[in-house]
């Protein structure tokens, strides 16, 4: 054993065997304070045995069949490795068809006419004893089909049949493993390496699936070609069926390989060391996991903590030792031993008892100087036991140190987070504990910083012409600083042409080798820095028109300082092309996670060619830069070497965590999981912990692979619990990660609210309130209240209809809510419902509430018919919503004059049982507007409107009439009265007998005319004589002819049967006879045609002028011309002979005539 040293040194060089020293070491080192173990460590000796004698028969083999070459080499320590060669020691060569197994034997699965060889030898390489072992060669003979029927033709006769089958396909088959099954077991952390070997022809290709899973990403590797699945860092998480598919055109073979895997133990949490003070109490944690979950055993000192000395302030439970007022004699060594069949740990925990008052190991009035707004710490190193409480002072006679600007550390830092000039002075450190207090003082100086209050600015010079570069600075007066120029990140030339004054640099006679970019740089004790400018030289004028471009890439990228977290970027600018480079992108390719991937890392000012970049562990790092100006940006440079960090522990935890549960009795923990990079390392897992909240639980604790979302199951219903998720990778965890509230599933609330009341507030809004349900029924998170209500009849109709309920949502903890849109004078119901994010709970009982009576819609219709000289009818429909009991009907109506004014208002009241009405002693041709409504016990409702005209008085006005000639279909009435109504009466007589139609229209209001009188006029007079002459001409054609005729059956009717509408035109003097309408009963309706019921018999008359014409339609002219015209239609006369003609209506003949 080396001196001063647990080193022990076994030195078999000089003579001895190592078999003689093979055997389990362990190291054992004490004091007075207690004794550590070691680890055991087992000592064995290499073994490379030889191979073992056998003879070896000839391998002889039909083309296409499959060959499998044994190696079984001999068992060595550490076993060798497997390699076929021939007996040149060129290796063989292997592919698809032929490969070597992770046993070492060689698979052929087919074999071909150029296997035929003598010499595969198997080799193996015994690495710790650097020596080889070759097995005797095998020889393999492959028979083709040609040469195996020429064989067989010569040894048989003519008669006889033979030949051999020629090579035929076959599907897969397994030569490894053997079976459609087999099992795996592996330890958590190990490669997994799992094989499939199959024969067959054409050569089968294998695939690999995981039965009910998706192979790990980043781990899996094919090897082998396909034949070996390997998956690195196995997990737990891996275990599961894997199957292998070897396929060809024929078919496939299948084997499924169960996996299961297990793990040594592996820690949780490690005990750690424990300084107590005497009377203290204190727990040592020993913690570990594995597969199966290993045995927790304490040791004392290396002596089995069931034999050691006993201690009463000791107590073992589980994984956990219990300290309670120790004393000064509990001072051990404590060894926690976590085994299972895979392994054990073993680790040392030191538990000191000690007394010690307060020490503080900073030197006392140390100087702390700092720039302003820049952070100041200040030491305050301390030892003690029981560990002493920190104190901070300012001053002499200052108070304790508190709030937000100041940061206590554990280690007794006091951390200014911005040091202002104020925070300059005497600061006072005070350490104490039971056994006694001290003090230490520091000294804090804040100082300004230091600017450049003037910065050297961008200049283009020509050449042989004088430039000068400002940096003007600003500092600190108990700072010294000293003014650095740079070129190019690089010394000013030595040449005379460069002066450099207090505050500038001044460059002589420039040339075209000055061009660049020169910096100034200020730096003090305390900090630094530095401004740039670039130097552009151009030629002398003239100057040719400059072209302007993108910069060309920037080249020679470099990479200096390589740290853990940081490497110094350098690169040369392209050409600018004439545009002055602005800036310089950054970017980075992480080659072992997304090769080809170029992500954005920072970007800095034109003037600047180097960076320091901060760097991810565990990343394959390769840079490039952008260069950028006015004109855009340049091509990408040429990558930089490569630059792989090395692993490290997760710097942060996954994101979003939540826990929400699915069902009732399970908590689902969701998170969103690390990027690639920022796993830090391999084998990125998460440890998820879980506890319930409010509850003196221990936390839960399990590790999952990389994945997002874990279900705790056989919770309680709806129960907060704190959870956290913490990354880990195969170099530990990430820090510790922050607690978030979670809850289990919810399910829906159990009763239903109670002291549901209505408040009716009118007759369509109604005011509800209810009870809240206690929140421990809710079982969830409270969303609100829903009303469910419905209207179950009305009270003015005792027909039912189909129930339509209607839903209101109130969120929140409301307890009362308001329903709107109610109909009047209704029963209702409703009920009220708790919801939280399961659902809705059951209902309350239905509350039955009524509104009262509101004032009714209008009525349904209004129609005014049977119009004569002084009454008109008016009918009408109840009210579609009477919204209460009808009291009775308001009618209201007033005249409308010539100039549409409104005359005098009359109204009457209608009993509410009544649906017509006659209005008496009405004005003659006059028009009346009518305004109705209903009446409930509240008030009147809406009302609608209408219009209507009595017709005229036929006995008080003489009939005019005009002679018109029969080929015409229109004429000008002319001298009419503005705004009164008149009958128009057409007839016509010819071969066919008389007929005659009729109409009633209304005149315009008076309008003011600026037009000359067209009437008035020489010229029309006279036009109007020349026409009167031709039609009176027409007409004595038309009587002479109809003499000739004699007389018609239609004439006789005529003569025979008067009608006593219809009078025949008097030959003498050719006018209409006297026209009377005894039964105009049809109503004026308003926008629409008023008809006139004319009822013909058909034994009076067959004929009418509506057979020949439109007379329903027709209208007037904007000219007042009639522009009715003879269709020559005739429609088959009803039963009865009843023929019905309607005039157009007078409102719009009044709209058409002026």
């Amino acid at each position: 054993m080396k001196p001063n040293s647990g080193t022990l040194v076994i030195n078999i060089m000089n003579g001895g065997k190592a078999e003689a020293y093979e055997g389990v070491y362990q190291c054992t080192a004490r004091n007075e304070r207690g004794a550590a173990i070691s680890n055991n460590i087992v000592i064995r000796p290499s073994r490379s045995p030889l191979w073992t004698k056998e003879k070896l028969e000839p391998n002889q083999v039909r083309e296409g069949d499959s060959l499998v070459l044994h190696c079984r080499p001999p068992v060595g320590l550490p076993p060798p490795i497997i390699f076929w060669m021939d007996n040149a020691f060129q290796r063989l060569p292997q592919s698809e068809r032929v490969s070597q197994g992770l046993n070492g034997d060689l698979y052929f699965s087919n074999v071909q006419p150029e296997d035929t060889r003598e010499d595969y030898i198997c080799y193996a390489r015994f690495n710790h004893t650097q020596t080889i072992q070759q097995k005797q060669p095998i020889s393999v003979k492959v028979f083709s089909m040609d040469s195996l029927n020429d064989t067989i033709a010569a040894n048989l006769s003519d008669t006889d049949i033979y030949g051999a089958k020629p090579v035929t396909e076959r599907q897969p088959i397994l030569l490894t493993p053997t079976g459609s099954t087999s099992t795996k077991v592996e330890l958590r952390g190990n490669v997994l390496l799992l094989e499939c070997i199959a024969a067959g022809l054409p050569t089968p290709v294998i695939r690999w699936i995981k039965e009910g899973g998706e192979l790990p990403a980043n781990r899996t590797f094919f090897e082998n070609f396909k034949k070996t699945l390997k998956i690195v860092d196995v997990s737990e998480a891996d275990s599961g069926n894997y199957k292998c598919i070897a396929r060809n055109i024929l078919g496939s073979a299948h084997h499924v390989i169960s996996v299961t895997v297990k793990a040594a133990p592996y820690w949780i949490t490690a005990p750690r060391n424990l300084v107590l003070s005497p009377g203290e109490d204190g727990t040592l944690i020993c913690r570990a996991n594995g597969n199966p979950k290993p045995n927790i055993s304490w040791l004392a000192n290396g002596v089995p903590i069931a034999i050691a000395p006993e201690d009463p302030s000791r107590k073992v439970d589980g994984d956990t030792i219990i300290f309670s007022h120790v004393q000064e004699r509990s001072s051990a060594v404590y060894q926690c031993n976590a085994s299972n069949e895979y392994g054990y740990l073993l680790a040392n925990a030191f538990v000191n008892v000690l007394a010690e008052p307060p020490r503080i190991l900073t030197p006392a009035n140390k100087l702390y100087q700092v720039i302003a707004d820049s952070p100041a710490l200040l030491d305050c190193a301390y030892f003690g036991s029981p560990k002493p409480e920190i104190e901070w002072f300012k001053g002499v006679k200052g108070s304790i140190l508190s709030g937000s600007e100041y940061v206590f550390h554990d280690n007794g830092t006091l951390e200014i987070p911005v040091a202002q000039k104020d925070s300059t002075g005497t600061y006072t450190c005070v350490a104490r504990n039971e056994l006694g207090k001290i003090q230490n003082e520091v000294q804090l100086e804040v100082k300004d910083p230091t600017m450049i209050i003037k910065q050297p600015e961008y200049k283009v010079i020509q050449r042989y012409g004088q430039v000068s570069f400002e940096c003007i600075i600003k500092h600190d007066s108990t700072l010294l600083p000293t003014v650095i120029w740079l070129k190019d990140n690089d010394e000013l030339p030595d040449d005379e042409r460069f002066l450099v004054g207090k505050d500038n640099l001044t460059i002589m006679n420039v040339t075209d080798k000055d061009d660049g970019t020169y910096t100034c740089i200020v730096n003090t004790t305390l900090d630094s820095v530095s401004a740039s400018a670039v130097l552009t030289v151009v030629a002398a004028p003239p100057t040719p028109a400059i072209i302007y471009a993108r910069p060309n890439p920037p080249f020679d990228l470099e990479l200096t300082g390589q740290l853990e977290r940081s490497v110094e970027l350098s690169w040369i600018p392209g050409d600018e092309n004439n545009s002055p480079i602005t800036n310089f992108v950054i970017e980075y390719e992480d080659g072992l996670h997304e090769p080809g991937v170029w992500h954005y890392q920072t970007e800095v000012p034109g003037t600047q060619t180097t960076v320091q970049l901060k760097l991810s562990p565990y990343v394959n790092y390769s840079f490039r830069v952008i260069a950028v100006n006015e004109i855009g940006r340049s091509q990408p440079s040429e990558p930089s070497e490569q630059y792989l960090t090395k692993s490290a522990n997760p710097d942060e935890n996954p994101s979003n965590v939540q826990g929400i549960g699915s069902e009732p009795d399970n908590l689902v923990i969701t998170w969103e999981s690390l990027k690639g990079f920022q796993s830090n390392g391999p084998g990125l897992q998460y440890k998820v912990s879980w506890r319930q909240k409010d509850v003196d639980d221990e936390w839960t604790s399990v590790i999952v692979a990389n994945v997002s979302k874990y279900i705790v199951s056989g919770t309680p219903t709806f129960v907060p619990y704190e959870i956290k998720v913490q990354a880990l990778n195969d170099l530990g965890y990430a820090p510790e990660p922050s607690e978030v509230i979670g809850h289990s599933g919810e399910d829906l609330p159990m009763v239903a609210p109670g002291n549901v009341q209505v408040h009716v507030i009118n007759s369509t809004l109604a005011k509800v309130h209810w009870d809240p349900v206690p929140l421990k029924t809710v079982r969830g998170h409270l969303q609100g209240y829903k009303v469910y209500y419905w209207k179950v009849q009305s009270l003015s109709r005792r027909s039912r209809r189909h129930v339509e309920k209607k839903i209101l949502t109130f969120r929140g903890n409301k307890t009362f809510g308001m329903l709107p849109g109610l109909e009047p004078y209704s029963s209702y119901k409703l009920n009220v419902r708790v919801v939280n994010g399961k659902g809705e709970g059951p209902a309350s009982p239905d509350k039955v509430f009524k509104t009262p009576e509101g004032v009714p819609s209008s009525p349904s219709f209004l129609k005014i018919t049977n119009p004569t000289l002084d009454s008109l009818t008016l009918e009408w429909g109840s009210p579609t919503h009477p919204n209460g009991v009808l009291t009775s009907y308001i009618l209201k109506f007033q005249p409308i004059n010539n100039t549409h004014e409104l005359g005098p208002l009359v109204e009457i009241r209608i009993p509410a049982n009544e649906s017509s009405l006659i209005l008496k002693n009405l004005n003659y041709s006059t028009r009346y507007k009518f305004y109705f409504n209903a009446q409930t016990s509240v008030g009147s409702g809406s009302q609608i409107t209408e219009e209507a005209v009595t017709i005229m008085d036929e006995g008080k006005e003489d009939w005019k009439k005009e002679i018109v000639n029969g080929s015409r279909s229109f004429f000008v009435l002319k001298g009419l009265t503005p705004g009164t109504a008149y009958k128009v009466r057409v007839g016509a007589e010819g071969l066919s007998g008389f007929r005659s139609s009729e109409d009633v229209f209304e005149t315009g209001p008076a309008m003011a005319s600026r037009q000359v009188d067209i009437a008035t006029q020489g010229w029309f007079i006279g036009l109007m004589c020349a026409v009167a002459l031709l039609i009176l001409i027409l007409l004595i054609v038309c009587f002479i002819r109809r003499n000739k005729g004699g007389k018609y059956p239609v004439k006789e009717k005529e003569d025979a049967h008067a009608d006593p509408e219809i009078q025949p035109m008097k030959e003498d003097d050719g006018t209409f006879g006297e026209y009377s309408d005894a039964e105009d009963h049809k109503p004026l309706k308003k926008g629409s045609r008023t008809p006139s019921d004319r009822t013909v018999k058909k034994e009076d008359s067959d004929d009418s002028l509506v057979d020949y014409g439109e007379g329903v339609n027709g209208q007037f002219n904007e000219d007042g011309s009639f522009i009715g015209q003879y269709s020559g239609k005739k429609e088959k006369e009803p039963a009865e002979g009843n023929e019905s003609s309607e005039a157009p209506s007078p409102v719009n003949a009044m709209n058409s005539f002026v």
